[in-house]
């Protein structure tokens, strides 16, 4: 018997990043984006079992939707035991909530937030050199492990338990890419929208990692997008380590040198970062890949 049905007939648990024991924090818990999407978190699958505290500073000691608001991070991680941090601060404070998350050693941060300052980031990202956090985003929709537990904006109802992994750069395409699973039967391990900024926490490698040893994951979507060299980093890992079969798929078309094209980190410069290089880089390392976003669910069903 496969080590994947073994284990879940046993009711034993495998994920990556978060599951049904997770333990999750909210920052900015009291705006409107944090109110509205925690109560959505709170209502998927396990929710109100994962979603044990809020902090939002000098709105200590009040509570939203049952769950206790904390002035701090690092309170609320002592009084709760959460190990897991969800930002949906605006944009002029998020890095500093980042900064906070990281000096309580939270394990895993997800910032939902979009249009944080590059420089902020850049300034962050050089705090958490040593740190023990993983960051996702920001500008991410967060990540899903279908039916056990939700952090972010992504609609709950269209995941389905199952063995594809999700990785993505596209909050949107993310959406089309289970959307197309679940019509062929295919349900998902983990969907994570790692956001499309120029200066972000985890890059496709980092979860390619993960699924390529996480035994509930069989097979892998893989969504880039124009600008930067991770698709093709990631590409040349996936040729020499990765045991299970990977789809890609590169959102954005080619633009002139130097302009924006979607998220604030596709930018093409010097000829470099085009989708067609990309995908061309990734077809030399064996991954099928389509130029066609509505054939991502077909194509990853051909590989299996």
């Amino acid at each position: 018997m496969p080590l994947r049905k073994w284990w879940l007939q046993r009711g034993g648990n495998m994920s990556i990043l978060i599951n049904k024991n997770t333990r999750v924090i909210t920052q900015g818990i009291t705006g409107k984006t944090g109110m509205f999407h925690t109560k959505m978190c709170k209502e998927y699958a396990f929710g109100a079992d994962c979603f044990v505290a809020g902090v939002t500073p000098k709105k200590g000691g009040q509570a939203y939707e049952g769950i206790p608001i904390y002035d701090s991070v690092k309170e609320a991680k002592v009084q709760t035991g959460a190990t897991v941090s969800v930002i949906y601060v605006p944009p002029p404070f998020a890095a500093a909530a980042i900064d906070e998350a990281v000096e309580a050693e939270i394990d895993l941060v997800i910032c939902i937030t979009e249009g944080i300052p590059v420089r902020d980031m850049i300034r962050t990202r050089y705090k958490m050199q040593g740190s023990k956090t993983r960051l996702i985003g920001p500008n991410c929709p967060g990540l899903i492990t279908p039916d056990e537990i939700k952090i972010g904006i992504m609609p709950g109802h269209i995941h389905k338990k199952g063995p594809i992994g999700v990785v993505s750069r596209s909050g949107t395409l993310t959406y089309e890419a289970v959307g197309q699973l679940r019509e062929l039967g295919l349900g998902q391990s983990s969907c994570v929208g790692i956001g499309g900024d120029p200066v972000n926490g985890m890059k496709h490698i980092d979860v390619l990692k993960l699924f390529n040893d996480d035994p509930e994951t069989e097979a892998v979507i893989m969504v880039g997008e124009i600008g930067g060299s991770d698709e093709e980093q990631c590409a040349r890992w996936i040729k020499d380590n990765m045991k299970k079969p990977v789809i890609g798929f590169i959102a954005g078309v080619t633009a002139p040198p130097g302009k924006r094209m979607g998220h604030a980190g596709a930018i093409i410069s010097g000829g470099k970062g085009t989708a067609q290089e990309k995908l061309a880089v990734m077809e030399e390392c064996g991954i099928k890949v389509t130029k066609n976003p509505a054939e991502m669910g077909k194509l990853l069903k051909s590989v299996l």
